[in-house]
């Protein structure tokens, strides 16, 4: 693919960061969003250095479906197209047990995780299948798939961005419209570092991962460019785990 228009979203920090990154080496015309707006120019002008042809950002709270779709309008209306989308935003939300969740909890990680993903997946579905090509990633989580205890609210909006990717990959596959998920596993983060919260509780999760070592966003910034490329062509509807030999337990 020569220069495609990639769009990322939650891309400030993280795995968002790392991807936009990764993208910009290749090459591509970027469009990043967030809600810091110092900080996505900071970023759009580290993009052109790396090697972004084209760099743009976008304040955008997904949560919100004005923004959204503002969101894919202008980036259609800047660049022609949309090639690829990487549905990054994502928060950790309120841990904590079954027993202590509220309404507000839940909110707090639904919105983002889940109805954020939905909505980027109906305003860039709604480009993709009327020109009938496109590539979709959504970042999920081993978690997606697995249980775990104090978690609760972030584990089944994972499952969800599951559910919504393989029911969006059979709406869009005969199109050429694809969609796939990334699931990381423990990956060196800002929300790793929330998750633990201490020295004791970082060194039992690292210990956790068959690996012996958390992940770096770079690798997975790399699983997120195969499922962009033309080298993933047939793969559609699939949760690609990268997690250090989590899910193989």
């Amino acid at each position: 693919m020569s220069k495609p228009v990639v769009l990322i979203t939650g891309s400030l920090t993280g795995i968002g960061r790392a991807t936009a990154v990764a993208f910009a080496r290749e090459g591509a015309q970027i469009v990043v969003s967030g809600r810091r707006a110092d900080a996505g120019e900071d970023l759009a002008r580290e993009l052109r250095l790396h090697g972004g042809t084209e760099v743009e950002f976008v304040k955008t709270d997904v949560r919100y479906e004005n923004e959204v779709s503002a969101l894919i309008d202008y980036t259609v209306q800047r660049f022609g197209r949309i090639d690829v989308a990487v549905n990054n935003a994502g928060t950790e939300g309120v841990p904590g047990p079954v027993v202590e969740q509220t309404p507000e909890t839940y909110a707090t990680a639904f919105d983002t995780n889940v109805l954020g993903t939905l909505l980027c997946l109906k305003h860039e579905m709604r480009v993709m299948l009327a020109q009938k090509s496109g590539s979709i990633i959504n970042i999920s989580s081993t978690m997606g798939s697995r249980g775990a205890a104090g978690a609760s609210m972030y584990v089944a909006s994972k499952h969800a961005v599951e559910g919504l990717t393989k029911a969006a990959a059979l709406e869009g596959a005969p199109a050429g419209v694809r969609v796939n998920a990334v699931a990381p596993g423990p990956v060196e983060t800002g929300m790793l570092d929330r998750f633990t919260g201490s020295a004791e509780r970082r060194q039992a999760v690292q210990a956790g991962v068959p690996a012996k070592r958390f992940g770096t966003p770079d690798e997975i910034a790399d699983a997120i460019l195969f499922l962009a490329s033309p080298k993933s062509t047939f793969v559609v509807g699939q949760i690609i785990g990268v997690n250090g030999g989590k899910t193989a337990l």
